[in-house]
């Protein structure tokens, strides 16, 4: 099966992403990570995607289209990815349904951990205390959360007009936020 996994930063997608792959035998799809792939590997894309963060800018739609193509394109993964953190709007939502039924594949479920500003900010200066993470610190954290809430907005739409939206209480403690994924995955899975 193939899973979405929204949330805004701070509300432990990472850690339920980790979670996910390991009880369920899927693989992260990291945008982030295939992004930083490229630029470890030197590639060609990698040293033009540098160049693009280094000035600033985001990388473009087609580039991560590109990027994740080869990974769903990829048998090893076939009906078994987690995407985190990707798709980021609507284009890129139409994409991934495009690219998915280009391989025969389709998303089966998309969870939403859904998390307070306040929550935000509280696990965010605990994260900044033990992990000491540069992009972490409240104005920043304050801005993310806005930025994620006002573009999430029509991909989260989206997912709900198709019936494939799951909304976890991203307030409850990880074990417990744990236990309600199982149990939507299983249900799917059936």
């Amino acid at each position: 099966m193939n899973i979405v996994i929204f949330g805004p930063p701070g509300a432990g997608k990472g850690t339920q992403s980790k979670f996910i792959v390991n009880k369920f035998k899927l693989y992260q799809l990291s945008t982030g990570d295939l992004l930083r792939s490229e630029i470890k590997n030197k590639t060609q894309l990698g040293s033009k995607i540098s160049s693009i963060i280094n000035s600033g800018e985001l990388v473009s739609d087609e580039i991560v289209s590109n990027l994740i193509e080869k990974f769903v394109s990829n048998n090893t993964y076939k009906d078994k990815i987690i995407f985190d953190g990707y798709p980021r709007n609507l284009v890129q939502a139409k994409n991934l349904d495009d690219l998915l039924k280009k391989y025969k594949q389709k998303i089966d479920i998309v969870l939403k951990l859904s998390v307070s500003l306040e929550t935000v900010k509280k696990r965010i200066s605990e994260r900044q205390t033990q992990e000491k993470r540069a992009d972490d610190n409240e104005e920043i954290a304050i801005k993310r959360y806005q930025t994620y809430e006002k573009s999430s907005e029509p991909v989260i739409d989206y997912y709900k007009q198709s019936h494939l939206l799951k909304v976890v209480n991203g307030e409850a403690g990880i074990s417990e936020i744990n236990s309600e994924i199982s149990g939507l995955i299983d249900a799917i899975k059936g």
